[in-house]
């Protein structure tokens, strides 16, 4: 473990939901490395992470083996270091040295994983990662699909990755029933995903904060002007609370601020 991770000054916790409700966090961690300060140190995004306290962590843009990261294995570092037993990590961009992708971590067992290739021609490459997770609390026992995507900048690239997100086989093959959670960083500037008519509602999910003009800003982190991350839900999901992260680390971390969720199954 590396010491640097482990700066108990900013590892408080944020007040947990109430009993048998689950937390979960979507961020664009830009490979541990800060927006301002182009300074690569993840302990600042072990310590956001911490202080929401997510039972499952949504991540983007997660280094693993590039030089630029320290050759970090960022899943497998933050898993260790935050006590998360289950967590699943897919490369979408593949460089000389390294790679980077999608990232789930978990408090409960993941039984199933799934990556959709969302690689649009002469685009960065891009995916989805689904997990299906085993939900056990007080509330009962649940399985919750969780997907994890990570769209392109241009305005048809991203209608060309949703249409082939939402005919994709492991969500194709869900019934209307199932409990779907859809989160990352849509890139979505017009907030066209989240209207009324938009993609994602039209196959029957759900903003978490409502319409796209009430989507909380996220983008820059320092300055945020853009909603550029979002929650959706499919199934029998009641969200309790959604909210972007006022941790004033959390500006310096990364690019992006954090969502946060709180959920009953």
């Amino acid at each position: 473990m590396k010491p640097y991770l482990f700066r108990q000054a900013f590892l408080s916790p944020a007040a947990r939901p109430r009993m048998g409700a689950v937390r979960l966090m979507t961020w664009n961690v830009h490979k541990g490395i800060g927006g301002v300060d182009r300074r690569y140190a993840p302990w600042r995004i072990a310590a956001v992470i911490r202080h929401h306290d997510p039972d499952i962590a949504i991540l983007q843009e997660v280094a693993d083996g590039i030089p630029r990261s320290h050759r970090d294995r960022q899943t497998e570092l933050w898993a260790a270091v935050l006590g998360y037993p289950y967590r699943v990590f897919h490369p979408d961009v593949r460089l000389r040295e390294g790679q980077w992708g999608n990232a789930i971590l978990s408090r409960f067992p993941i039984v199933r994983i799934s990556h959709i290739n969302l690689s649009f021609p002469l685009k960065k490459p891009r995916g989805a990662l689904c997990a299906e997770v085993d939900i056990r609390n007080p509330a009962g026992r649940h399985l919750l699909n969780v997907v994890g995507v990570h769209l392109g900048l241009a305005g048809v690239e991203r209608a060309w990755q949703v249409k082939r997100l939402l005919a994709s086989a492991p969500l194709a093959a869900l019934g209307h029933s199932s409990r779907i959670i859809l989160a990352g960083d849509t890139n979505d500037w017009s907030g066209r995903l989240s209207r009324p008519r938009g993609a994602f509602r039209n196959a029957g999910f759900s903003p978490a904060h409502g319409t796209h003009r009430a989507s909380p800003k996220t983008f820059p982190a320092w300055y945020p002007v853009a909603g550029l991350d979002r929650f959706y839900f499919s199934g029998q999901i009641i969200c309790r609370s959604a909210y972007r992260s006022g941790f004033s680390l959390a500006r310096r971390a990364s690019d992006h601020l954090p969502l946060v969720v709180d959920i009953d199954l």
